[in-house]
């Protein structure tokens, strides 16, 4: 292999849809906090109840997440589903559509890990 030849890095796109009252500990969470940590690229996709795990500091390891340089996206019709279309979501959240998610999930580079 050409060293002057790059191939895409492998993106992690991880789905939570289970709330956050499920797992205090946040696991799934910590497992994402962990991957963007070591440098990966990776987005944390809040689906379903999952989208309270995005409402401002209801998670701290979404925080650190964020701080480890990974990206939240939040469902916008799992917030709306919920009434929380209004709701203070964590600085840096992205509200997403499923288009945006599709497309998203086809680039050959994403690994998908579903929760």
């Amino acid at each position: 292999m050409d060293p002057n030849t790059r191939t895409p890095s492998t993106s992690h796109l991880l789905v939570e849809t289970k709330g956050i009252w499920t797992d205090p500990r946040g696991a799934f969470l910590q497992d994402a906090c962990a991957l963007a940590e070591a440098g990966n690229q990776v987005q944390l996709l809040c689906l379903q109840d999952a989208v309270t795990f995005a409402v401002r500091d209801a998670s701290p390891h979404v925080k650190a997440l964020l701080q480890a340089g990974g990206e939240l996206w939040v469902d916008d019709f799992s917030l709306a589903q919920r009434g929380m279309t209004d709701a203070r979501l964590q600085p840096g959240a992205q509200v997403v559509d499923m288009a945006w998610t599709a497309a998203r999930l086809l680039e050959p580079q994403v690994r998908l890990v579903w929760h």
